[in-house]
This record gives C-alpha cells, structure tokens and sequence, in this order.
C-alpha cells in the first residue's frame, strides 16, 4: 500500500498539532496542512493573551477538563525541548465582593477536583501576590503560566517542513468532491487528494463539515474580544495573572489582567457579538455572515436567554469609562489614562439551535474525515492534546 495521505484544513494552533501528532503516530504518512491566509496561527492562535490554563475552570470529566490538565504539561515539554520562552507565573482568581465568595469557593472545589493545584487565600496573602488588588478572598494556582502561542505553531510549522510534510498557504478549501473512500480537497492552490481530511479550520469548522456533509448540530458564532494594554510605567500594577469570578452560566472569565510573555499588560477582553467572523472591529460587517446568524433561531435564543448581559458586554466596548469600572473592581488604582487601545480578537463560539453555548470541545467523525467542529479556550493550551486525540481516531482508519 502506497504511503497514506491526510491533509489537515487550517493552520492555527489546533491544525498544526494535530499534524505534528499525526507525523509521530503515522511516520510513513504523508501530511499536508492548508492555511487560508498568508501565514499560520494570524486569528485565534496569533491574537490569543497567551495564558498557559490550569484546567481549573472546566467541568470535571469533559474533554476540556481532561485534555487542557494533560495538554498543559504536553505545551510546557515542547516548548523546554524546543527552546521557546514559556513562564509558571501564577494566577490569582479574585472575588471582590462577599457575594462572590460562595461562587469562589465552587470554583476552588472545582479546581480540585480536576487535580489542581490551587489554594484558597486571604486578602493579606493575596496583596503579598499582587500588591494593587483588593477582594475578599481569592484562588491562588502557581501553576498557570505564559507563552507566545504564535512562536509554538511557527515551530509546529517548522518541524512539519523539516520533516517533508507541508504546510500550503493561500489555499482556502472551497469545494469537497468524495474519491472512492477519500476526498479531493480543492483550493486556489490546487487541488489534494486525502485518504482522511481533518477539519481544524476554527471559525469555519462548522461550514467546511456541512461542505463534507456533516451537520455539526451547531452554529459558529463570533464573539469579538476586545482589549486595552497598559502604559509601559503602569505595568508594575499586575505581576502576573489576575482574574475576577467568572460567572457559571457563561464561557468567559471576564474582564481581566494578563502579563504576556513580552512583558506587556494587557486587559480584558469584553465578549461583544461579532457581525463577521472575522469581524475584529465594530465597524467590520460581512453581509453574508450576518444573514446566517440572523436566520439561525439558535441566535435569535441566545439572544433572548442572554439579552441584558450582550448589552453589558457592548457598553464596555463602545465606553472606556464603563470598561475601566469593570478593570477598577480589579485593581482600583487603574485610571483611563493608563489604557492603550490592543489588537482584539475573535472566539469562535459553538452555539446550538436551542441557544446554548456549548462549552466543551466538539469532536465529530465521518466516513472521510475528522472534525474538530468545536474548540473554544482552552484549546490552544490543550492542541497538543487535541492534536493526539485527533491522531488517533486518524490512525484507527489505516489500522
């Protein structure tokens, strides 16, 4: 049998790891990755704040749950191994008010549960941590960390070349046709046959499986991630990580401050509704992105279910000072002086037709292909571990 052929649609994080896995569980395959755009990781991954996660937030059991605790370790190996900068700086998850602290004492049980390593504290801990930050209580977890999640796809991409794979660029998929039991992906690069495709195209994982005739039972919906950075004298306000309590019915942990491996603070993000998908500003509008969210009755659900927190989420993006109340709850001495406007960026965001957001990693199968149609933060944590876990549903079609 001639060497099995699978090419990977997308070139973020997620993509390019699920192919270096597939490189070590299938050494005599042949494995291209296609990028849409000119250069690999340019959305989720390239503008991401670069948190190494913990695992501590996600329900135990779930896949997120059980591929970011094993993803994180599998990062921090490679990037020792590979020489890329990465930092065990801590986090500290604060409740602010005594209504919190019940919600904070879940999350910490939580934590724990997932085999965390995290500890409850007191406010005098906490200001010996982060001396700018007041709250009643908080979470401490040593090991959350930062990293550049750009320079791991570029070295993702690197090793893949160095190996003889291939990583094509500009080259959107824009038709499937079924070829016997493969497929021929084509793009404005060209056409490519594969044995077994897979889908890690992010923002468009829910259309390149309705192309490969899979209903993922989800829309994607993009939700806009804005942030400010702070004033290079002003960085001594944050030494590492500082989150608010996030709230349980929502897959975002609010507003909150994140030192990148740069050395720059960054803030935020809001969580807006996009009108594209790849919609990084206010203005940007994509006509036919916005008719297929509008007919979704998902969205018209969601909306319904989640009205009065969208429109909290808009008032802090079109107001800084309603924006710097949220960061002041954080650490008060902030001043909107100190703000810089920050590249923002876009979450794709699994939604079902019952307007759910659906806050587990999605991973669907076909005959031909494999489709990660659903792969929200933490995924660039866990690609590694996504990555393995594509792998080997890959490497079952050939054994």
């Amino acid at each position: 049998m001639s060497a099995p052929h699978v090419v990977v649609i997308g070139g973020g994080i997620v993509g390019l790891a699920a192919a270096y896995r597939l490189m070590e569980n299938l050494p005599d395959a042949r494995i291209t990755v296609l990028e849409k755009e000119a250069q690999v990781a340019l959305h989720q991954t390239g503008r991401n704040s670069g948190v190494i996660h913990s695992g501590l937030y996600y329900r135990p059991g779930s896949l997120k749950a059980t591929c970011c605790r094993e993803g994180k370790g599998e990062l921090i190996r490679f990037c020792e191994a590979e020489s890329i900068p990465q930092e065990r700086c801590g986090k500290v998850i604060v409740a602010v008010e005594e209504a919190e602290r019940s919600r904070l004492e879940a999350l910490y049980e939580r934590g724990q549960q997932n085999g965390v390593a995290c500890t409850l504290i007191r406010p005098e801990q906490l200001r010996e941590l982060e001396p700018h930050v007041r709250g009643v209580a908080a979470i401490h977890v040593p090991e959350a960390g930062i990293v550049s999640y750009r320079a791991v796809a570029e070295r993702l991409k690197a090793k893949l070349e160095a190996t003889g794979h291939r990583v094509v660029l500009e080259a959107p998929v824009t038709r499937m046709v079924p070829d016997g039991r493969g497929v021929v992906l084509e793009t404005p690069a060209g056409a490519f046959r594969a044995d077994v495709a897979v889908n890690c195209a992010g923002l468009y994982a829910d259309r390149i499986a309705r192309m490969d005739g899979v209903e993922p039972g989800v829309r994607i919906l993009p939700f806009r991630g804005e942030y400010y950075e702070l004033r290079s004298e002003r960085r001594h306000l944050c030494r590492n990580l500082i989150y608010p309590v996030p709230d349980p019915a929502y897959p975002f942990l609010g507003v909150h401050f994140t030192r990148g491996i740069d050395g720059r603070v960054e803030c935020g993000p809001s969580a807006v509704l996009a009108f594209a998908r790849e919609g990084y500003r206010l203005t940007d509008i994509r006509l036919s992105d916005l008719a297929e969210m509008l007919t979704y009755r998902g969205f018209w659900y969601l909306a319904r279910r989640h009205g009065c927190k969208g429109v909290q989420e808009l008032l802090q993006s079109l107001s800084k000072r309603y924006y710097l109340r949220q960061a002041q709850r954080l650490i008060p001495e902030v001043m909107p002086e100190d703000f810089l406007p920050a590249p923002s960026g876009v979450r794709a965001q699994a939604v079902d037709p019952d307007g759910r957001l659906v806050d587990d990693f999605l991973v669907l199968e076909s005959p031909r292909m494999v489709h990660v149609a659903g792969a929200p933060s933490p995924a660039a944590t866990a690609s590694l571990r996504i990555g393995a876990l594509v792998a080997a549903r890959v490497q079952a079609r050939f054994d």
